[in-house]
């Protein structure tokens, strides 16, 4: 920014669009936009949102990073494994663009302070990749009256749409209603690393036509994505008159009463969190058990886990200890959290998911031991 307003110079290109001009840029310079997951599809979304000159940029995302999310998480850095992903985030993004404030919310977003979080931003991007904070956020939306770019990528396919408050169908009109557990996520079911790129760029694209009045959003049209072909493909859809938030007799009224899942047993840990744990005696009160296959627990585990591969946990709950409190490990944290949710589900107790799994844990403390021919870790 100048002292007349945004850059002549930074902005030029834009300025030179009729359909933005001078009085446009200064409109993004006076807007603000949140972006809920600085992963995959928010990084290219909030680089492209700095660069436009967007004035005030949020970033939500309690998650540090691992080198598993440097294959499309362009706003890291490798030496910057480990840190967390919101302020990091934050600091590419302010030497991007100094004109633009720049705010790290370095906190799990919940129905407790959705609405605190999201008061202050014109427009909120969602680029979340769990299914239940997908509905916190498109239900807190229309509540608060919050235009909302949403978009999804699974294995070489993406998906995108937007909400517009009271002009267009929500993301519940869309999918009603979907059991997470049949969802996997980027970590279970992997993820072309370009196509968070093509998805995240389209969501700036939207954000900026939101707050410039200008073209056609994708409200009320659902875009769909397939790296593979090249394709891009459109199906609309309408506004549900029996949608349970933005409905003619809507049952979710409050986000104060918002249904949160998974269950309040079940706790998420970095590797860090858990070897402090154990450090200081949680090796007494905890119980670590590996969820993978066979071949994957011959090739390193850690020290003092029991393995009990997710197919079969069902049957072995009763291997657990009444006294303990289960740690789920698997590769990358996936099947992890899915053994935490039948645990939970089933025997009504606290369960412990270890974020990004044993590639996680060995990105911070090195690979963990391969079993000598006794079974013992080395």
């Amino acid at each position: 920014m100048t002292a007349t307003g945004p850059d002549p110079a930074r902005y030029a290109r834009h300025i030179a669009l009729p359909e933005i001009g001078t009085a446009g840029q200064q409109k993004l310079a006076a807007s603000s936009v949140l972006v809920v997951g600085a992963g995959g599809l928010g990084s290219p979304a909030a680089l492209y949102l700095a660069a436009a000159g967007i004035g005030h940029i949020g970033l939500v995302d309690h998650d540090r990073i691992e080198i598993s999310n440097l294959q499309r998480q362009v706003l890291f850095a490798t030496a910057e494994i480990g840190q967390g992903k919101a302020v990091t985030a934050a600091g590419r993004l302010a030497a991007l663009n100094p004109g633009v404030k720049v705010a790290a919310h370095e906190e799990k977003l919940v129905s407790g302070n959705v609405e605190r979080i999201f008061r202050p931003y014109d427009v909120i991007l969602d680029g979340t990749d769990r299914l239940v904070t997908r509905y916190l956020i498109n239900d807190a939306c229309v509540l608060l009256g919050k235009p909302l770019v949403s978009a999804a990528i699974h294995r070489f396919e993406g998906q995108a749409m937007t909400y517009v408050p009271g002009r267009s169908p929500c993301y519940r009109c869309l999918y009603p209603d979907s059991p997470e557990d049949l969802i996997p996520n980027c970590a279970t079911a992997g993820v072309l690393g370009v196509l968070p790129g093509v998805m995240g760029s389209l969501q700036a694209t939207e954000a900026i036509k939101l707050l410039l009045g200008i073209g056609e959003t994708l409200a009320g049209r659902l875009l769909v994505y397939d790296a593979l072909t090249l394709h891009f493909d459109e199906f609309r859809f309408a506004r549900r008159t029996d949608c349970a938030v933005c409905g003619e007799r809507p049952s979710i009224t409050s986000i104060a009463h918002h249904e949160e899942k998974p269950l309040d047993l079940i706790s998420e840990w970095n590797a860090s969190q858990l070897a402090s744990e154990l450090k200081n005696g949680g090796d007494e009160r905890l119980l670590l058990v590996d969820v993978r296959e066979s071949w994957e627990w011959e090739q390193g585990r850690l020290p003092g886990s029991v393995h009990i591969p997710l197919g079969t946990l069902a049957q072995h709950m009763h291997e657990i200890p009444a006294e303990s409190t289960p740690v789920f490990i698997c590769a990358v944290g996936g099947r992890s959290m899915a053994a935490c949710r039948l645990f939970a589900a089933t025997q009504g107790r606290s369960a412990i998911n270890l974020a990004g799994g044993v590639t996680g844990w060995s990105s911070v403390f090195g690979a963990p031991p391969k079993p000598d021919e006794h079974g013992h870790a080395h």
